[in-house]
């Protein structure tokens, strides 16, 4: 705050301090008020009266001061005895009082019109106060412009530095999209020859933490102009005509600054899609903000080299006519950055780091599929702070595996103790997660299970897929649903149905959530390909009661079918259960290879969750697959327990174990996220 802005704010309230001593010590010392007497009296009194004294005082108040001109007020007079008396004057009764007045028997009698002390503190006080409070609010030392009505805008550009495309990695196609709004802003002539219209608007729609700010300011940074932005709730006020007036202050500022960006984050703010006749959901300020947001667009010069960029993650539910064409007419998605966009983020973000030699980014893109720009820099950012809290020189490949950890899972929680039974409980719930997905095919691999709680959760275990994956089938969908509840049966194995813990809470929302999605919008189930909610439309119930209860059935078969399928495959590996659980108690953190070394000590474990670990070969030609496979001789099968003996084999045969350890080391090398909790 500014020494100007200071002062005045001290003086002010200096004033108002001064103000209300005076008022309260005039109150105090005022004499108590004479009793009031009717005008009649007053008329008698000064008839029998031979010698007497009188006072007119027009005592108005500041609200009836235009009134004071035909004699409103009160007469204050003195009885022969001294007593004083007060007494009203109606509407036209002062000329009634002086020619009562002009007597001879009154010659003392004066008139006296002013206002009194304390009716001028109390006309002044108010109105000095709304005075203070106005100029505290909106006054500000750049003018006298009601704050209220001006937008908030933050203007970047001059000397400020702004990103470019350099900065901007994992996002080829949208900057590729984007490369030609910088060639409008640069030469603008050359899109004019040739009669073309440069987009208005533009609209980056993508998930949060993509990179949109950054790719907006990249836009302006390259075109080397300034940049405005604003958020869409800044526009949304409690006052009907405040956001309008902002939107009109905000294009203001932009034609001053062409050529420019005007970039408008979560523009679904304000262009959300307005209620139709009759419907009352609709904000009658919002929609008049959108309204004037629509005439400001469609008012631009063509020459005014002024681009807007809107920013949302809920494009569903803008306006139709701010997608119209002349407004915001682009759209550009901008999706999470696959393997080799991610391992572009990283470098970005490790610029002027001190990596180790071991640190591998092309490895740490391969574990983090499906994490945004934003996740990315905030791994390399808790890498670096592990790396400061051990004090060490450089960041190594075991800090930034942990800030992977810590990034999904959240920090560790090593200080709640809990009881031995507890830790065997969250052991057995976590392994029967990762048996039951161990053992489907088609699952994404376990990288780590841990019994030491992060974040909210007691115990995780850490899935991920083996590449990036724009697609699900049925039967992969139906898998995860079983590891969901694999952690609920691997308790009703251990404990008991009676003795089930609260552990499994999200597990279980995770799981019907899935299922209830399978069913309404995938068209996996028995209810067709009918989809029965979509979007927002559940609100207006759109279907029956016996559509409903069919969705609902739908949904428990579902359910039911994936925690047989998880009974059955723990129910038959009860030994190998109970050895993970033991050794997880034992270590409390398993990685994904330790995990199938204690399976390859297991010879009777059928080999298709095994097989399901290893990285899929390269898609081959139907004709060559049939006659490679005819070629190829049957694969042995593992020795069995003789009939009888009730004894084990030693450990699985020679082929067996070279194929657990390709499955370790291709488990090891594709960590990610997207891990299930406990």
């Amino acid at each position: 705050m500014s020494t100007r802005r200071q002062v005045l704010l001290l003086s002010l309230w200096a004033a108002f301090l001064a103000l209300v001593v005076l008022v309260f010590v005039n109150i105090r010392d005022q004499p108590p008020a004479p009793p009031q007497a009717s005008l009649g009296t007053l008329t008698q009194a000064v008839l029998n009266s031979e010698d007497g004294t009188g006072s007119l005082q027009d005592q108005i108040s500041l609200n009836a001061a235009q009134a004071a001109q035909v004699g409103t007020g009160q007469v204050t007079w003195w009885d022969a005895a001294g007593g004083e008396h007060v007494t009203p004057l109606p509407q036209d009764g002062q000329g009634l009082v002086l020619s009562v007045f002009a007597t001879d028997h009154f010659s003392n009698f004066t008139t006296d019109n002013g206002i009194p002390t304390s009716t001028l503190l109390l006309v002044l006080v108010p109105t000095l106060i709304i005075v203070m409070v106005i100029v505290i609010l909106y006054w500000r030392p750049g003018g006298g412009t009601v704050r209220l009505l001006r937008s908030r805008t933050r203007v970047v550009g001059g000397d400020q530095p702004l990103s470019c495309f350099a900065d901007v990695a994992g996002c080829d196609d949208a900057k590729l999209e984007m490369g030609e709004l910088v060639a409008f802003l640069r030469d603008p002539d050359r899109y004019r020859e040739l009669g073309a219209r440069v987009p208005k608007g533009v609209l980056l729609i993508g998930p949060p933490g993509t990179g949109k700010t950054l790719l907006a300011r990249a836009v302006a940074g390259e075109a080397d102009c300034a940049f405005l932005s604003v958020s869409g709730s800044e526009f949304v006020e409690m006052f009907v005509g405040v956001g309008a007036a902002r939107v009109r202050d905000l294009f203001r500022k932009a034609r001053k600054a062409a050529p420019c960006i005007v970039f408008v984050d979560e523009i679904d703010a304000v262009g959300r899609r307005r209620a139709g006749v009759g419907v009352h959901l609709g904000h009658e300020e919002r929609e008049q903000t959108l309204n004037q947001l629509l005439v400001e667009l469609d008012g631009f010069d063509q020459g005014a080299r002024i681009v807007v960029i809107g920013a949302t993650n809920r494009a569903d539910v803008l306006d139709e006519a701010l997608l119209r064409p002349g407004r915001f007419d682009r759209q550009v998605t901008v999706d999470p950055p696959d393997v080799t966009g991610r391992e572009a983020i990283l470098a970005v973000h490790a610029r002027g780091k001190p990596l180790a030699p071991d640190a591998d980014l092309g490895l740490l893109a391969r574990r983090t599929a499906g994490f945004t720009g934003a996740d990315l820099a905030n791994l390399i950012n808790e890498a670096a702070l592990l790396a400061a809290r051990e004090q060490l020189p450089e960041i190594g490949m075991r800090q930034l595996e942990a800030a992977v950890d810590r990034v999904l899972a959240g920090p560790e929680r090593r200080g709640r103790l809990l009881s031995l039974d507890e830790r065997r409980t969250i052991a057995y719930h976590e392994m029967g997660h990762a048996l039951v997905l161990t053992a489907l095919p088609g699952t994404d691999p376990v990288r780590r299970v841990s019994i030491v709680g992060r974040g909210r959760s007691l115990g995780w275990t850490l899935t991920v897929p083996e590449n990036d994956r724009a697609l699900g089938s049925k039967s992969q969908l139906r898998n995860r649903l079983a590891g969901l509840l694999g952690g609920r049966v691997a308790e009703e194995l251990v404990l008991g149905q009676d003795d089930i813990t609260t552990g499994g809470a999200d597990d279980l929302l995770k799981a019907t959530q899935l299922a209830r999605q399978m069913v309404t919008e995938l068209g996996m189930s028995g209810l067709g390909v009918r989809v029965v909610e979509a979007g927002e439309a559940a609100l207006a119930h759109l279907h029956s009661d016996e559509l409903g209860r069919r969705v609902d059935a739908e949904v428990d078969r579902l359910l039911d079918e994936a925690l047989g399928r998880a009974r059955t495959i723990l129910g038959a590996r009860r030994d190998l259960l109970d050895d993970l659980a033991a050794r997880l108690l034992e270590v409390e953190t398993m990685t994904g290879a330790e995990l199938v070394e204690v399976i390859a000590s297991h010879a009777t474990v059928e080999l298709r969750g095994v097989v399901a670990l290893v990285p899929p070969r390269p898609p081959v030609e139907p004709a060559v697959a049939a006659v490679a496979r005819a070629a190829s001789p049957p694969p042995p099968r593992p020795a069995t327990v003789p009939a009888g003996t009730g004894t084990r084999p030693s450990g699985p045969p020679p082929w067996l174990r070279t194929l657990l350890r390709a499955a370790a080391s291709a488990l090891g090398g594709h960590p990610g996220p997207g891990g299930l909790s406990g």
